[in-house]
């Protein structure tokens, strides 16, 4: 079955999932969210500890390039400053290619916007059951492998601001497994129409 801009006379909507309305499953993708990202960030603090101006000697231990205190609250601002400016970065890219494969798909431009939870691409297509679960996943996979393959390409002192965005990128598609998830347990000729903040099911009568 192909995307179609009409739903067929001979389907119903069967259920829909709001996140901007259904704040209790907001909440729990939001939780499972930050769940996700600590089990991702603890592990590898212990196994490469975050260093500035320094670098490792041990498990646990770094040794300071510099005793300047200025030159070292220097460093820490402008990864702060470089990593937050990353990670926000990632948010539009994500879309983007959520984006890039709704016009694939539907053959026009998706529509963007922000609910105050989370971004989001969206569409009035209606996409059938295997171009959507491509739709939904495209981010995490394509810019998983681009991350893990810059996590062994930047130096020592960036590790952590690419693996943040790494984290956001695991972490932040937790609305999209989910859907996915949902959309597995469902039949083959199910149509889609994902607004972006919420979306619709439709399966023939």
């Amino acid at each position: 079955m192909k995307t179609v801009w009409e739903l067929p006379h001979n389907y119903r909507e069967i259920c829909r999932i709001d996140l901007k309305n259904n704040k209790r499953l907001a909440i729990l993708i939001n939780v499972i969210s930050l769940l996700i990202g600590a089990g991702m960030i603890v592990p590898v603090w212990f196994y490469k500890p975050p260093y500035l101006i320094s670098e490792p000697i041990g498990l646990y231990k770094t040794v300071y390039l510099t005793s300047d205190p200025n030159d070292r609250i220097s460093e820490l601002l402008l990864f702060c400053i470089v990593s937050l400016l990353a990670m926000i970065g990632y948010v539009f890219l994500h879309e983007w290619v959520h984006g890039l494969c709704i016009r694939y798909f539907s053959g026009k431009k998706a529509h963007y916007g922000f609910t105050g939870l989370c971004a989001f691409a969206g569409s009035e297509a209606y996409f059938p059951k295997k171009p959507y679960i491509i739709i939904a996943l495209a981010p995490v996979v394509v810019w998983g492998v681009v991350l893990t393959v810059l996590l062994f390409l930047v130096p020592g002192r960036w590790f952590w601001t690419v693996y943040l965005v790494q984290v956001c990128n695991f972490s932040g598609a937790t609305g999209d497994l989910y859907v996915t998830w949902r959309l597995s347990r469902m039949s083959k000729e199910i149509l889609v129409r994902d607004h972006g903040a919420s979306m619709e099911f439709y399966e023939a009568m």
